[in-house]
């Protein structure tokens, strides 16, 4: 269940009942090697790619091989990830906290940023302005809860002509992550794909996406100075403010064909 019903009192020079649809909202809590690492608000909606995503993207994990056993349960009010694996994932491994753009805890943010920004993504990807655009329409199209409860964002991988997984979810984190612990899960090829996604791209968005080398990110919203500066050190292809017949280029690392 990703939605619930409630009854409102909505203003139209007057008040008069409405029925309403509210996207749900659960905490999933993270543990690893039998120590909690982070509480995610999430829908828990495949709560099991959104843990290990996060644990990926937050450099806890390296292959899929190190996790020995992934345990998914309820507890009380809240969902319970644990994760354990055959190596220390905790060695050497200061736990800075940060707040990040969505509201939510980073950890490492400024290890996180000083690793990636010496990464350089070569993944061959080749995609038209048109296959752009109509990749952002068919996310719209996908939309179906966001359009029932104005209270989610989505994110799907693609090649440039094909959306291969959709995800929703309450953040845009969470969207991009699930995508993520997906890919590195069952083992995806990513070096010819891209996302495509709606919210702003932030710093930590864009980590995420180079940290699993998916070489393009599109949104239909727009991108920070310091995401901006990161693309182009790391040779992403960045795309942001697309809409019905524009978009623009933030970084193009030779993977838009006529730019």
């Amino acid at each position: 269940m990703e939605s619930m019903h409630h009854e409102i009192h909505e203003y139209r020079a007057g008040f008069a009942r409405k029925p309403v649809t509210s996207i749900r909202e659960v905490p999933l809590t993270i543990v690893l090697n039998g120590r909690e690492v982070v509480t995610l608000l999430c829908t828990a909606k495949r709560p099991e790619y959104l843990a290990v995503g996060f644990l990926k993207s937050d450099a806890f994990l390296s292959s899929p091989d190190q996790i020995t056993d992934l345990t998914v349960r309820e507890d009380e009010n809240r969902i319970v990830a644990e994760v354990e694996t055959c190596h220390d994932p905790w060695k050497n491994r200061v736990m800075e906290r940060s707040i990040t753009s969505g509201c939510g805890k980073g950890t490492n943010f400024g290890r996180n940023v000083a690793t990636i920004s010496k990464r350089r993504l070569t993944g061959d990807v080749r995609i038209t302005p048109e296959q752009v655009l109509a990749l952002a329409k068919e996310l719209h199209e996908r939309s179906t809860l966001y359009k029932m409860t104005r209270g989610c964002h989505n994110s799907a991988l693609c090649t440039p002509d094909k959306m291969l997984l959709f995800r929703e979810d309450i953040g845009r984190h969470n969207a991009i992550d699930m995508i993520c612990g997906q890919c590195f899960l069952d083992d995806v090829s990513v070096d010819d794909k891209l996302i495509v996604s709606t919210g702003r791209v932030a710093s930590e968005i864009l980590l995420k996406v180079v940290r699993i080398g998916i070489p393009m990110l599109c949104s239909t919203a727009v991108a920070t100075s310091f995401s901006v500066d990161l693309a182009r050190k790391t040779g992403i292809t960045l795309i942001g403010n697309i809409k019905e017949d524009s978009f623009w280029v933030y970084n193009d690392a030779g993977r838009i064909v006529g730019y």
